[in-house]
């Protein structure tokens, strides 16, 4: 199945989070010839979200907040995750 880690990281996120916003593109193509790639991609993805999870906190408790989430993604078949992640309430 195409896109079966993005699905799985966007389920998650919206689990989590419950995003007013949230954007997830696999840029592993992007990478291709570098550390980490891997043919049919799903190695490398930026992600852009809001939430109201994120109220108060710092851009590291945010970024740690996804990591925690994502775990098992990125032990194994993520190699990089770029993350910008917003409050709903800027």
């Amino acid at each position: 199945m195409a896109d079966k880690v993005k699905a799985t990281i966007e389920r998650k996120l919206r689990g989590a989070f419950a995003p007013s916003a949230l954007e997830i593109v696999d840029e592993s193509e992007l990478h291709k010839g570098h550390a980490g790639y891997r043919a049919g991609g799903e190695t490398h993805f930026r992600v852009t979200m809001d939430s109201d999870r994120f109220d108060g906190l710092s851009r590291l408790a945010r970024q740690r907040l996804v990591h925690d989430v994502l775990a098992d993604e990125l032990a194994g078949p993520v190699h990089a995750l770029s993350l910008r992640l917003e409050s709903t309430n800027k």
